[in-house]
């Protein structure tokens, strides 16, 4: 019978076994070295690889992921390049269809494009060759927990206080707006 172990036990042995080879194999590392690896691994192995680290910042709203060395992030209205990447095209695809099979979808040459929700109500998009002609490409739309206010919109520059303002006064006035 196979035992039940829980997520954070698994991480627990995963590092274990990291730090065993790194001793066996008698590698050069410092601790910070060594930190980043086991997470590496453990991100790769039970996550969704470079993306978590993405995934566990609350103040990004969106990832935007275009080719295996290009991924933005989008915070507070405003779009960063950021530092992460995948190793080559098959890493990303391998995320992509990792994030599509934990809710029941499947992405491939005979179904290259996917839309989906996550089940924490995150939207994903992932499209692959050959739909893709560049590179497979991922977005994942997240929702922030507290929606954001007529306010965040004007501090964020979204939008003119003047613009709020009117805004305002037409739902008040109950008109259409498009």
């Amino acid at each position: 019978m196979m035992e039940q172990i829980s997520e954070e036990q698994l991480r627990q042995r995963l590092a274990s076994f990291v730090e065993e080879t790194i001793k066996e194999r008698h590698l050069e590392m410092s601790d910070s070295q060594r930190r980043a690896l086991v997470t590496a691994i453990q991100n790769e192995v039970m996550g969704l690889g470079p993306l978590e680290s993405l995934l566990a910042d609350p103040t990004i709203s969106d990832i935007l992921v275009n080719g295996p060395f290009t991924v933005f992030v989008e915070r507070k209205g405003k779009l960063e390049l950021t530092d992460v990447k995948f190793t080559d095209e098959e890493h990303l695809i391998r995320i992509i269809d990792k994030i599509v099979s934990r809710i029941g979808r499947r992405v491939d040459e005979s179904s290259p494009m996917v839309d989906a929700r996550l089940p924490d109500g995150s939207r994903v998009n992932a499209i692959i060759p050959p739909l893709a002609l560049d590179g497979a490409a991922l977005s994942i739309r997240r929702f922030p927990a507290v929606p954001l206010s007529v306010h965040d919109l004007v501090d964020y520059g979204s939008m003119t206080p003047e613009m709020s303002m009117l805004i305002a006064a037409m739902v008040k006035s109950r008109l259409n707006i498009l």
